[in-house]
């Protein structure tokens, strides 16, 4: 049996003292207490493309993999182990958000009740990551291949974490340009059984759209907890916005779902319609927009209308900006909703997890545009399922 509490003893001494960069000197010193001769922490970077030592890491063998076609990257892919020729690739998760993997140098395949001590090491490990990622930059350095340009900086420092799941509902998000991003935004939250969802997308470009974007998430949130409806919420941002930034304006869904019933409700203002796919097909969308983009509902007298729509177990919901759908290849032809229907319907029917299939989307998108965005393009996945008491009773 391993020493594996020590080895987790000394990883826990991080939590109270103790940076990020520190965590790979405490995993070298405590690999041979795993069997292994070396332990590295690989983490992917913005553009989920490549998984790179954390900083501070000084073994000789830490090297930099593609997510594609390696054992690490699928490790980082399906959120399953992986091994080969002597290594063991772990993936890091923090709750469903993929961190980056855990490789163990070892010298033989480990039995099932060591692989699942390494199980517990690898999440003790993106525990520690996602808590001391805020008392250095350590992280940052090690996820960032470009420089950041300051709207983005502000975007990503609002933004909730890519993934989230409860239960069997997941929320899965992605953004590009990831280096340059500052109008586009998402947030979520969970507050007992009802999930709240949205998506932003703001006026212009630069430092005055992560601006405008900033005030709009933080008064959604601000709406939110202090408990307002989703029509008070709508016009809460809208005086806000209006208030602050006269002719500017910001389009938006903004959601709420039952996660034990499936009822789902939401707003359009100004926003194209979520896709709503169900068994292999997509259904026709869902009424769009109800009102005006927030910021312009002075000019409207009538208040937002509400749509309603009920959700079966496996069904999927969407969100995009037109960054997504308003892509353009060499030809000046558009990508399009059509397209973005048939690359999600086609990753459902192949089982692909919804950060996974985020992840493809937004390099697709990428690809089609030959490298180079026109445009923010923002997508978020939502998928539901009963809890699982509910489907135990």
């Amino acid at each position: 049996m391993l020493a594996s509490m020590e080895a987790v003893r000394r990883l826990m001494d991080l939590r109270h003292r103790g940076r990020a960069e520190d965590l790979p000197a405490v995993l070298a010193a405590a690999a041979p207490l795993l069997d292994a001769e070396a332990a590295t922490v690989l983490l992917v970077d913005y553009g989920q493309v490549a998984l790179h030592p954390l900083r501070g890491t000084t073994v000789d063998t830490a090297t930099t993999l593609t997510v594609e076609g390696t054992p690490a990257g699928r490790a980082f892919v399906t959120a399953e182990q992986q091994w080969l020729d002597g290594k063991l690739w772990l993936p890091l998760l923090h709750g469903a958000e993929r961190l980056g993997v855990l490789e163990l140098q070892v010298k033989e395949y480990p039995p099932a009740s060591t692989r699942h001590d390494l199980e517990v090491i690898a999440a003790l490990v993106a525990e520690l990551i996602a808590s001391r990622r805020f008392y250095g930059d350590a992280v940052e350095h090690t996820r960032r291949r470009l420089p950041m340009q300051l709207p983005a900086e502000i975007i990503w420092n609002q933004l909730p974490p890519l993934t989230f799941a409860v239960d069997g509902t997941m929320v899965s998000a992605v953004l590009e340009p990831c280096y340059e991003v500052g109008g586009d935004a998402f947030d979520y939250a969970a507050n007992g059984d009802l999930l709240h969802v949205a998506l932003f997308d703001t006026v212009g470009h630069g430092i005055s759209a992560s601006a405008l974007t900033t005030l709009t998430l933080n008064t959604y949130r601000n709406a939110r907890r202090s408990g307002l409806s989703l029509i008070d919420t709508c016009r809460s941002i809208d005086k806000w916005i209006h208030a602050q930034y006269p002719g500017a304006f910001v389009t938006a869904l903004i959601a709420e779902l039952d996660m034990p019933t499936g009822a789902y409700r939401r707003i359009s203002a100004g926003h194209p319609a979520e896709l709503f796919l169900r068994e292999g097909r997509m259904l026709p969308q869902l009424p769009t927009p109800n009102t005006l983009p927030l910021g312009l509902g002075h000019m409207l007298r009538r208040p937002p209308q509400v749509i309603e729509a009920q959700l079966q177990p496996a069904d999927a919901l969407v969100f995009y900006t037109d960054g997504i759908t308003e892509a353009r290849d060499e030809s000046g032809t558009l990508f399009g909703v059509d397209r973005l229907g048939d690359f999600m319907l086609e990753a459902l029917r192949a089982g692909t997890p919804a950060p996974e299939a985020m992840r493809r989307l937004i390099h697709t998108i990428v690809s089609y545009e030959n490298g180079e965005l026109r445009d923010d393009a923002t997508a978020a996945m939502l998928q539901w399922r009963r809890h699982a008491l509910e489907d135990l009773g």
